[in-house]
């Protein structure tokens, strides 16, 4: 049996799946970027500190110190806890009486105590009253939230810096690849040039396949330099915590080379945030030492009790007609005290690890002092040798296209040989990339001094 379908069910059926294709086509194109305008310095940042591992699990570090005090802080609070319990002795314990107590002399009676069924329910509270090494683990959890603050910070200029540089390389592979366009189209003018002088008999044959070649080996540097130009966009969207089959683009290159630095320009040490950071974990380690050190405190603590209990021979024991259940509360409090005398001088060999420790965090101040200090002075120098070198490649790339410019003209007019013309087409394209390196090194050279200086968020700006 053959099932005939409408011409018009069949046409709405067409443009509703049309219509469902063109929707998904839409939604997979635009799924593809994220960024639905150009990728800025800042937004990469933005990006990056919210999305890359690093970033968010300093992020929970801090969340997670404020738990660590919540921790300490329960053991000054009061400690309080219910019981319960219900035992059976199939065979109770038996005592060995003298006869005498029953009027018979020179036996030995046994006589079972207790009874068989024994229950009870009750509360228990604790309450430290004095206990030297709560109260510097409070203090030292309080400095834990500082470290992992100042902590995330630290991990946050490395994100910055990261993301910075390999945002800059972006663009200085972009500028090769620019480059290299450039010599193809010109070289490309060049052969068609020559291909009509050719034809017209002016021009050799050998001249021809030279340009070729030369194109050829354009071709591939342009893909190399294409290949080069998607690494760099895959590496920094892997420091930003992007997808990585997203794609990205950057806006134009706007570089701004300006002097930064003052001739007498000083850092202040105790501001950046690696030296923080040890001063952090000095105190932290000053902390440990001192909860050890309050093992030679005494503590004291009060305790109360409370169990209402049942005892009987016969199950059920919780009361009622039949039971022979007797039940009674029972409650106790006290306070309790614990002296320390002697442990093997176990406290004492701890202090003395404890001691070895902070000087060798004092050693790692000293240390990250001249580290910072040589950071900013090797920061300022490359500074200042960049901008000598922008200034020296500025003037070999007008130097360059003036000589490339001049060889073209001979060359049309027949005064230069193509081996001139190409030379000077290459020296042209080495001094421009010569540019766009100096350039870059000296945006990296920036954001190591910022980094010194502990401004790198000012990117954020």
């Amino acid at each position: 049996m053959m099932i005939k379908v409408k011409k018009t069910t069949a046409y709405t059926f067409l443009v509703i799946l049309g219509f469902l294709v063109n929707v998904l086509y839409a939604q997979e194109n635009n799924s593809n970027k994220l960024f639905k305008e150009e990728l800025t310095l800042k937004s990469a940042i933005d990006y990056a500190l919210n999305n890359k591992a690093e970033a968010i699990k300093a992020k929970l570090d801090v969340e997670n110190a404020e738990y660590e005090i919540q921790e300490v802080r329960a053991n000054l609070l009061p400690q309080l806890s219910g019981t319960g319990g219900l035992t059976y002795n199939p065979l109770l314990q038996k005592s060995a009486l003298p006869g005498e107590i029953l009027g018979q002399p020179g036996t030995t009676i046994f006589a079972e105590f207790g009874q068989k069924w024994n229950g009870s329910i009750g509360a228990q509270l604790t309450q430290n009253l004095f206990n030297q090494s709560i109260f510097t683990g409070l203090k030292a959890a309080k400095s834990s939230r500082e470290f992992y603050r100042i902590n995330q910070q630290l991990t946050n200029d490395e994100v910055i810096e990261k993301v910075a540089t390999n945002y800059y390389q972006v663009y200085i592979e972009q500028a090769k690849l620019n480059v290299i366009d450039s010599s193809f189209q010109n070289t490309q003018k060049v052969r068609q040039v020559l291909q009509g002088k050719y034809e017209n008999g002016l021009a050799k044959k050998i001249d021809i396949d030279r340009l070729d070649v030369e194109l050829s080996n354009i071709q591939t540097k342009k893909q190399e330099a294409l290949n080069a130009l998607t690494l760099q966009k895959n590496t920094l969207k892997f420091l930003m915590g992007y997808p990585i089959h997203y794609e990205i683009q950057l806006p134009e290159p706007n570089f701004q080379i300006t002097k930064m630095i003052s001739e007498n320009e000083e850092i202040d040490v105790e501001n950046i945030n690696e030296y923080k950071l040890l001063t952090t974990q000095e105190a932290l380690l000053n902390y440990q030492k001192n909860a050890i050190q309050a093992e030679y405190y005494p503590s004291l603590s009060f305790s109360a009790n409370y169990n209402y209990q049942g005892l009987g021979n016969d199950f059920p024991i919780f009361g009622g007609s039949g039971s022979d259940a007797n039940w009674f509360e029972v409650a106790s409090v006290g306070l309790n005290l614990k002296i320390p005398i002697f442990n093997g001088f176990l406290t004492r060999s701890k202090v003395r690890q404890a001691n070895i420790d902070i000087e060798a965090v004092k050693t790692d101040i000293k240390d990250t002092q001249l580290a910072i200090e040589l950071n900013f002075r090797n920061a300022i120098n490359e500074i200042r040798v960049s901008l000598i070198n922008i200034q020296n490649q500025e003037s070999n790339v007008a130097l360059s296209r003036s000589v490339l410019e001049d060889v073209s003209n001979n060359y049309y007019n027949g005064l230069a040989t193509l081996t001139d013309l190409l030379d000077a087409q290459n020296s042209f394209i080495e001094s421009k990339n010569n540019l766009n390196q100096s350039q870059l090194n000296y945006k990296i050279a920036e954001l190591q001094l910022l980094k010194a200086k502990g401004e790198l968020n000012t990117l954020l700006n």
